[in-house]
């Protein structure tokens, strides 16, 4: 049988399982047995089958093409036996939801929930055996699979030292892929140690490597559509990288491509995960859209991430903070310097200020201490100061010195009689299950003393921000910060990440660089820092990318009273409607979102010069104002040069962006009162 034949097989297997059930007056799948289970979306366009014939394995079609060929499903344990090796199907359990969920902390208010799952529970014949359930939960814009390991007879812990889940694409496609040979130490290229900070590099599928890992989000543009692998609900288990399946002898370059997924090990070297029983494994991630721009639209992340465990969010408060860092300049830790920054929040009307590093003196020694403060600041007077000024501080911690002798214990209760608002944690460097774990540990301890959590030096997101939502938002993205020592972030990574890292996400990419500059006359490790594209665009990342805690790069001097500066004093950090008017990975995109009653719209180009026609079909019936920030003429030379305009539009205007190169625009819209 066939991909294209999925709809046809499926529902005659569904009247031959009918027959059998009515004569056999048993439930759903009560006989053991091995015939394949399918499951499509609710739209019906997602078919998902599922084989126990032979070793245990899968496949997808979209619209009734092939995207996901027959690839493995299954763990290897310890014990020495392998889950999906031979299996029979012992009960079929099939359910749906289509329900709301309200996300204050998003690209979108109200989150339809919207699937159809089949939890298939299996019996290993060559583990004597032992029984476990394997979840497909098929959406309209994607799917999600889950390994379900009950609790056996005289079972209760396990180790896994192999997870075999594949994705077999059907041919050679074009992949961007996090590139993990540039940015760490020589030692550990490739490897699973780092800060997954990366670009995401265009290349056929058949490029990555075989022995190294590639990072995730991995986005494919198959024949038949976008599909992004990641993951979910990532708790109690260690990171999913991928690693590809060396090709068989003689195979066309055009042939399909096995990747392989592959598990961060313990740095004991005791396995891969330790498991006690009963336990879920993390969703395994395929967000599927027609275009790349449907697939940042998509809540998929979310939606397969466990509820909040908060019982109220209401001290959880979005916003713009200011950052008194060394990137913008050659600033100090001082109490000089920290009022200058807070006293910038307070003109911009921007709720925090982080304090960073070396607040408490060097970290990562022996006898730092995250309770104490340095010398050259005085903690009460800023403290005094930030309240009169209504803004709220965060403090950087460096991981290691949270983590010492639990002392993130005493921390988190001091900041809180200080009034901390949240803590930027730094330098993990690593998603083993020993750190997942930490994430999740911490991240409760925060919470129970009302601390939101950035988390940097991180691993990508994987839904935790809904878990716990005081989890905000964290890096592990090559943002503004490399700016200062390199040319990486250029217009082209900056316009491949909505359809990649953020995907999974928010990320801290910290925006608001105002020295701008044209790729070809950027400049590194000079003060105070520049960025390449230009104030327009930079402008537009505020828009494009998502961050409920969005952390503002540049300086009191460079920010205060500049052109453009008006726009940060305005633009939202949290959305209740997203919309991708267009967009090409690595060239352009046009983003819409709706902040209560109001429209902003974020466009961006690479390096070549771009018009963009964006019809203003998302706004409402009625009349609209509409201010906009973008380009000047001669922003091709002075890229800090932008011009603004203000006008009424209606619903179906068609709205020209003529945008520089590395360039940009946001607009406001907002309903016209009549008088």
């Amino acid at each position: 049988m066939i991909l294209s034949s999925f709809r046809a097989s499926r529902v005659a297997r569904y009247w031959i399982a009918a027959f059998c059930l009515a004569a056999f007056g048993s439930s759903l799948g009560a006989a053991s047995n091995s015939s394949p289970v399918s499951v499509s979306s609710p739209d019906r366009s997602i078919d998902v089958e599922v084989n126990a014939a032979g070793p245990l394995s899968y496949r997808i079609s979209v619209d009734n093409k092939p995207v996901i060929a027959t690839s493995r499903l299954g763990l290897k344990l310890h014990e020495g036996g392998t889950l999906g090796a031979n299996v029979a199907i012992v009960k079929v359990e099939k359910s749906d939801d289509d329900s709301t969920w309200d996300n204050p902390f998003g690209k979108r208010r109200a989150v339809r929930n919207r699937y159809k799952q089949v939890r298939i529970s299996l019996r290993e014949a060559s583990m004597n055996g032992r029984t476990f359930d394997v979840i497909v939960r098929v959406f309209d814009d994607g799917v999600g699979i889950r390994y379900s390991l009950p609790t056996g007879s005289n079972i209760k812990q396990s180790v896994l030292e192999e997870e075999l889940t594949e994705f077999a694409f059907t041919n050679n496609a074009r992949c961007f892929a996090g590139d993990h040979s540039q940015n760490e130490p020589t030692e550990s290229r490739g490897n699973f140690i780092g800060s997954q900070e990366w670009e995401f590099r265009k290349r056929p599928l058949s490029e990555l490597p075989t022995e190294t890992v590639t990072g995730l989000p991995l986005l494919v543009q198959t024949p038949a559509a976008w599909v992004a692998v990641t993951e979910a609900d990532l708790f109690d288990w260690s990171g999913m990288w991928l690693a590809r399946s060396p090709a068989k002898p003689g195979a066309a370059t055009t042939a399909g491509v096995t990747l392989r997924a592959r598990l961060a090990p313990s740095l004991k070297g005791d396995g891969l995960v330790k498991i006690s029983l009963p336990h879920d494994s993390p969703w395994r991630v395929l967000m599927i859209g027609r275009t790349p721009g449907k697939l940042i639209e998509s809540d998929l992340v979310l939606n397969l991430s466990t509820p909040s465990k908060l019982p109220t969010t209401s001290w959880i408060k979005p916003g713009l903070m200011a950052w008194d860092h060394w990137w913008s300049g050659d600033t100090k830790v001082d109490t000089a310097t920290i009022k200058e920054y807070i006293q910038l929040a307070s003109d911009m009307g921007w709720p925090y200020q982080l304090i960073d590093w070396h607040w408490y003196g060097e970290p990562k020694l022996p006898d730092s201490d995250i309770t104490k403060v340095d010398p050259a600041v005085d903690m009460d007077e800023v403290r005094r100061f930030a309240a009169e000024k209504n803004v709220r501080l965060w403090l950087w911690l460096h991981w290691t010195d949270a983590d010492r002798n639990d002392a993130y214990q005493r921390a988190f209760a001091l900041y809180q009689d200080w009034g901390i608002a949240g803590v930027k944690i730094d330098f993990m460097d690593r998603d083993d299950q020993e750190m997942v774990n930490w994430y999740e540990k911490i991240t409760r301890a925060a919470a129970d003393h009302r601390l939101m959590i950035n988390f940097h030096g991180a691993y990508k997101p994987t839904g935790m921000n809904r878990t716990w939502p005081n989890q905000v938002t964290r890096e592990g993205v090559l943002g503004n910060e490399y700016n200062k020592w390199s040319a990486r972030v250029t217009p082209e990574h900056k316009l491949t990440l909505p359809f990649t890292r953020f995907l999974a996400g928010p990320a801290d990419f910290t925006p608001g660089g105002f020295i701008n500059r044209q790729p070809s006359q950027f400049k590194t490790k000079i003060s105070p820092t520049q960025v390449q594209g230009t104030r327009a665009g930079e402008l537009a990342l505020f828009v494009v990318y998502d961050s409920p805690i969005c952390c503002v790069c540049g300086s009191p001097e460079n920010i205060r009273g500049a052109p453009g500066s008006d726009f940060l004093r305005i633009v939202p950090t949290v959305w209740d409607e997203t919309r991708v008017i267009s967009g090409t990975v690595g060239e352009q995109i046009a983003v819409a979102r709706r902040s209560g009653g109001d429209w902003y719209l974020g466009a961006l180009t690479n390096s070549s010069p771009r018009n963009l026609s964006v019809v203003l079909d998302f706004l409402s019936k009625g009349k609209w104002n509409m201010r906009i920030w973008r380009d000047a003429p001669d922003a091709a030379e002075n890229a800090e040069h932008i011009s603004t305009e203000e006008r009424a539009v209606k619903p179906g205007d068609v709205l020209n962006l003529k945008l520089a190169p590395a360039g940009g625009a946001v607009v406001r819209f907002w309903p016209h009162q009549s008088e």
